[in-house]
């Protein structure tokens, strides 16, 4: 007889679907201090900026006679928040991704709770769904949090406006909050490499550092390699080589292709070690 017909039986009323509700795993998650502690670093940064513009002064690329986004950050609040997501973009970001996802499933092991939730009895692929969910769930809110709050912060400092484009002309202001949208959608998609590194990590080690510094980690070799030109052709499979195909979102004509093959790449790797760590949570023995 099956273990779930036993319960079944033992337990009127068990429904294996019912049991870690989304809802109980969020408020959970919601409520610990390094949830908080990351909300608050993210919405802080548009303010830092915002300070830092003050002090220093506009910026200005023509002493070096580059015009990047960062130079037009004044321009308007479209302009501040797409500064905003480019200076964090390539590492800030991922912080949190690899934080949710790599913290979830180890820091119930450190604390020798997991195998009192299986006990519950919570079915493991159930654990994991709910798990996973809420993590992304939170990593996607951590990537809206950041261009809300430089859109609020940039309004009240710069006005609203149209965005003005670093390679001449501008994008009007109607326009910008569906290309801002874009452009968050596809760093979200181009983070799940990360959030999938730190999530099978998180199944494999007790340690919740180690699976978040190791996703970290794995993501910043990502980032070196793919300042080998020496390897050619070979960086397309790299997911770090399309993680500013966002700005493609920001031209006067919408360019897809960059997005697209990002895209492809990340949701790719992201399936594979979704998999694996489903796979290998599964077989694992849990003693912790």
């Amino acid at each position: 007889m099956s273990s779930t017909a036993t319960l079944t039986e033992t337990a009127p009323g068990y429904r294996a679907r019912h049991t870690l509700p989304l809802r109980v795993e969020a408020v959970r998650q919601f409520k610990r201090r390094r949830t908080l502690v990351m909300g608050a670093v993210l919405a802080a940064l548009p303010f830092v900026l915002i300070i830092a513009f003050a002090i220093g002064g506009s910026p200005d690329g023509r002493d070096n006679g580059r015009i990047t986004l960062m130079d037009t950050a004044t321009a308007s609040a479209a302009n501040f928040a797409a500064t905003c997501l480019f200076v964090s973009a390539g590492f800030l970001l991922v912080v949190p991704v690899a934080l949710f996802c790599g913290d979830t499933v180890a820091s119930e092991a450190s604390w020798s709770s997991l195998r009192y939730l299986l006990a519950a009895p919570v079915p493991r692929a159930r654990l994991l769904w709910s798990k996973l969910a809420v993590a992304l769930g939170f990593s996607a809110a951590a990537m809206v949090l950041l261009p809300l709050v430089a859109l609020a912060a940039g309004a009240v400092a710069y006005g609203w406006g149209p965005l003005k484009l670093p390679t001449g002309g501008s994008l009007p202001a109607a326009d910008t909050l569906p290309r801002l949208a874009l452009a968050v959608a596809f760093i979200f998609v181009s983070q799940l490499v990360t959030a999938g590194l730190a999530f099978w990590l998180s199944t494999r080690t007790d340690a919740p550092l180690g699976a978040v510094g190791g996703a970290v980690g794995l993501t910043i070799i990502g980032n070196v390699l793919d300042a080998v030109t020496a390897l050619g052709s070979w960086r397309d499979f790299l997911p770090a080589h399309w993680q500013f195909a966002w700005a493609d979102a920001l031209q006067p004509q919408l360019e897809w292709g960059g997005m697209v093959k990002g895209a492809a790449v990340s949701v790719t790797y992201a399936l594979i070690l979704f998999a694996l760590a489903f796979r290998g949570f599964a077989r694992k023995d849990i003693v912790s």
